[in-house]
């Protein structure tokens, strides 16, 4: 108990949280923001884990569950569901890989600001280079990726009954 309270909940960093910073840009591919809302953000994954790997967050800095209001809430889950869309439509992966890391023990890279990765999956999409390189090759530059996801999300705009998402 002694070395977890002097670890102590984790706190603010040092360093400006990214996501708040992301926030305050404008969309765009130099970026990789695909979209900003006033209360959600979805942008490309600088180091993505596979093509399309996508990241959707609160754009007022929320650290947990218990600090996002029902408006945030419900349109996060929209955003989830409109990526999940755009990249079946574009890529058509065989599943995804959804996920929230909170806190440092349970992998979060940026404490303290809640974000979901949605990483597309293929069937034998793994090979040896993280194995042995601790690298992952992947098919498509990111710019790329953004143009087909950004296209795919604007696609969906402006279909008839854009509520219903397949």
């Amino acid at each position: 108990m002694a070395y977890i309270k002097k670890s102590g909940a984790e706190g603010a960093s040092k360093r400006p949280c990214l996501f708040c910073a992301m926030a305050r840009l404008r969309p765009g591919k130099r970026n990789l923001i695909l979209a900003r809302t006033p209360r959600v953000l979805a942008m490309l994954n600088r180091y993505p884990y596979n093509v399309g790997h996508i990241m959707v967050a609160t754009r007022r800095h929320a650290a947990s569950f218990s600090d996002v209001t029902d408006e945030e809430a419900l349109e996060l889950t929209e955003w989830l569901g409109r990526v999940e869309v755009a990249l079946t439509r574009e890529y058509k992966p065989h599943g995804f890989n959804v996920g929230l890391n909170l806190g440092r023990v349970a992998g979060a890279g940026v404490l303290g600001h809640l974000h979901w990765h949605v990483v597309p999956r293929w069937n034998g999409d793994t090979n040896f280079m993280p194995m042995t390189a601790r690298t992952k090759v992947l098919p498509e530059a990111l710019d790329r990726t953004y143009e087909r996801v950004s296209k795919a999300l604007a696609a969906m705009d402006r279909r008839p009954g854009k509520r219903s998402r397949r």
